[in-house]
């Protein structure tokens, strides 16, 4: 074999390296700099600006209802819910494309409120920015002092405020004078304790304006006979006078409109005894006033603004262990899932929404608020309607007040039995607190306990400063529970009379509540 030639390997030479031009320096004037240079300068030391991620939360906060139509957004009305989405706007909580459109970032209420009603555990979810630090003060400086945020808990992506909350708390402070049956009575016994020397005397004033204050019974129709002119009204007969006859079946409900046709009527004047019948020249109606007297006499009608502030209750009932224990036991008989159509507005007795699951309602402790005791009536529940709680606690006060019988509450429960209940004052009503015990004990591993446990000390100074002394005022100056005391009669509420039994047990398909003649 032939050797092969080795073969040589041939070296390229080195290419000599090629340096990069250095960039030409741009020459500076050492005089002026003109403004392109200036905003690319700026705009390369300037830093990115943070772009955040949206948070599922559950905001905790309370408010005091008065001046509001209630929690729900109302258009052209002012509520909680308004200004609270305008404040998460104002903190940068919702973008501008989002603002008024609460559905675009899961909004939910955990419990819709009154008018007039406060509420200290009030919660709402829903998806917002919630960097950088500071959202709650940031909340806070764009809101009233009545509405305050006390703080927020980071929840599931599918946790909702409404659907998640099992129970809800309801707190009504009532007088203690509200129980007595022999405070603050009905017109007809205060006029019929007249030269007696009776306490009764005393409320006189205070049941004629119970009887005029505008929206305290709802509007009343009247129905004229004959007419006649003012100068047939002597002047002796006084200013006082008194609608003897309303309405046929006398129930008056909270929203109850005026009619527009006009019923016959007849008008007690006092201090003569004279029956009138009063024409539609002698009825001035106007938006501000049940009833603007006869003729020019306009100062017949009362406001609520002049009632009289020094008057006392009778200071001989004491919320005893005996009145708490009848009172207990007539709050206990709604405890249960029941059918409560007749507690409510606009509900048939056939709509499942009717039935509602009260879990417990007990009255155990009284405090006093700015000299005035109250009994503090606690309520727990599933969910409530509208006016409901208002009006379990009307009918509780009426039986405690002997204007009915406690097997009344046991009629107004049944679906076949339609009856006018009477409604409480809304002042003494606030949300206490909103539960919910599935969802922690379901996620209490991972996620945040959502509930009031860590804003108890600032809920109670907000409570204690802004609602507690708001009931205790009011009652000072308005009388708001002593005047619907004077109109909880069984001229105003006729259902509250004792049932005929005989009836009941004759209509087996049917319950008559029956009225008994006045004496």
């Amino acid at each position: 074999m032939e050797e092969e030639p080795p073969t040589q390997t041939r070296r390229s030479p080195p290419q000599p390296s090629i340096e990069e031009p250095e960039p030409k320096k741009l020459k500076m004037s050492s005089t002026t700099t003109t403004s392109d240079d200036e905003d690319v300068n700026s705009n390369s030391a300037a830093p990115k600006k943070q772009r955040y991620k949206r948070r599922k939360i559950a905001i905790f906060f309370a408010y005091c209802g008065v001046g509001y139509q209630g929690m729900q957004k109302n258009p052209g009305a002012k509520t909680i819910e308004a200004d609270l989405e305008e404040a998460l706007y104002l903190a940068g909580a919702v973008p501008e494309q989002d603002r008024g459109l609460s559905k675009r970032y899961d909004w939910a209420r955990s419990a819709r409120t009154d008018k007039g009603v406060s509420a200290v555990g009030q919660v709402v979810s829903g998806r917002f920015y919630i960097d950088p630090p500071g959202f709650v003060d940031r909340l806070n400086s764009n809101l009233s002092p009545q509405i305050r945020i006390f703080g927020y808990k980071r929840v599931t992506a599918s946790f909702n405020a409404k659907k998640f909350c099992d129970r809800r708390r309801y707190v009504y402070l009532i007088p203690v004078f509200a129980l007595d049956p022999n405070c603050h009575r009905d017109r007809e016994s205060v006029k019929a304790s007249l030269g007696s020397g009776n306490e009764l005397v005393k409320c006189l004033e205070c049941s004629e304006r119970g009887r005029k204050v505008e929206g305290l019974m709802g509007k009343r129709n009247f129905e004229v006979k004959t007419a006649i002119s003012e100068s047939d009204i002597s002047p002796n007969f006084g200013n006082a006078i008194e609608v003897s006859d309303v309405q046929a079946n006398g129930a008056l409900e909270d929203n109850a409109t005026a009619s527009d046709s006009i019923k016959e009527t007849s008008v007690l004047v006092e201090n003569s005894g004279t029956e009138l019948n009063v024409g539609s020249e002698a009825i001035a109606k106007s938006e501000g006033s049940e009833m603007s007297g006869l003729g020019n006499d306009s100062e017949n009608v009362v406001s609520k603004d002049s009632v009289n502030r020094n008057e006392k209750p009778s200071g001989s009932f004491k919320y005893g262990e005996e009145e708490k224990a009848r009172f207990n036991r007539i709050l206990k008989k709604y405890v249960g899932t029941h059918n409560f159509h007749n507690f409510t507005t606009r509900t048939k007795a056939e709509d499942p929404a009717a039935r509602r699951f009260i879990i417990s309602f007990d009255a155990a402790i009284t405090v006093v608020v700015e000299g005035v005791e109250f009994v503090k009536c606690e309520v727990v529940g599933q969910s409530f309607m509208l006016h409901q709680i208002r009006k379990m606690m009307g009918l509780a006060v009426a039986i405690m007040r002997n204007c009915a019988p406690e097997s009344l509450i046991e009629k107004a429960l049944q679906q076949d039995v339609n009856i006018n209940v009477p409604t409480a004052p809304e002042v003494g009503l606030y949300l206490d607190e909103c539960l919910f015990t599935s969802y922690n004990q379901k996620w209490k591993d991972s996620h945040e306990e959502v509930s009031m446990k860590a804003y108890e000390e600032v809920a109670e100074d907000f409570k204690m400063k802004h609602i507690y002394s708001h009931i205790g005022s009011t009652e000072h100056k308005e009388g708001a529970v002593a005047l619907w005391l004077h109109s909880l009669n069984h001229r105003n509420y006729p259902d509250l009379r004792v049932a005929d039994e005989a009836a009941d047990n004759a209509k087996n398909t049917s319950v008559d509540i029956e009225t008994q003649a006045e004496t």
